[in-house]
């Protein structure tokens, strides 16, 4: 097995993330990033209303020039799917960098800005802060990936994942429902 995924491997699973759940999901993974480029996968966590995910470095680490961070983006949502497709391994799924990873359909026609997700006791709120991928991404997972990630399928089909806030704190486990309202 390659490193990366190829174009075809990408393209050929597009078909299983498409068939992911509309309504009601699972939340297949938590990651918290305590500092930049680390990584905890938590089976529990905490999502406060100004910290995003306890715990997590998105409210300390702020936005790039120095400013405070964007609450737009402040809980990433990622589909599964997607993840498993570019990472191969389950065990590189953290890297993409996103804290909740659902199986659940997150494209923009099923959850456009203003949906709200009910996941264990907490609520998120779908942004219109695009979510894309970057070079640590392309390093991670591959050009191929990259490219179809952000290509017009790959950002309908919100592959990267999708910015979120939250709305209603709460406590989140994996295994949880993901729902949406």
């Amino acid at each position: 097995m390659t490193a990366y995924a190829s174009t075809s491997e990408l393209e050929a699973g597009l078909d299983h993330v498409r068939a992911a759940p509309s309504d009601e999901g699972v939340l297949e993974l938590i990651v918290r990033r305590p500092a930049v480029d680390e990584r905890e996968v938590l089976e529990e966590a905490e999502l406060d209303l100004e910290l995003g995910l306890v715990g997590d470095s998105w409210s300390s680490r702020g936005r790039s020039g120095g400013r405070p961070a964007n609450r737009d983006a402040q809980i990433t949502v990622v589909s599964a799917r997607a993840v498993a497709l570019a990472a191969r391994d389950r065990d590189r799924w953290p890297l993409a960098g996103d804290q909740l990873y659902v199986d659940l359909d997150i494209s923009r026609d099923n959850l456009p800005p203003g949906t709200r997700l009910a996941i264990g006791s907490a609520v998120v709120e779908v942004t219109a802060e695009p979510h894309t991928g970057c070079k640590k991404f392309r390093a991670r997972f591959g050009m191929e990936a990259l490219e179809l990630f952000n290509s017009p399928q790959g950002r309908a089909l919100n592959l990267r994942g999708i910015n979120t806030r939250v709305v209603e704190p709460g406590v989140v486990r994996t295994g949880d429902s993901v729902r949406k309202l």
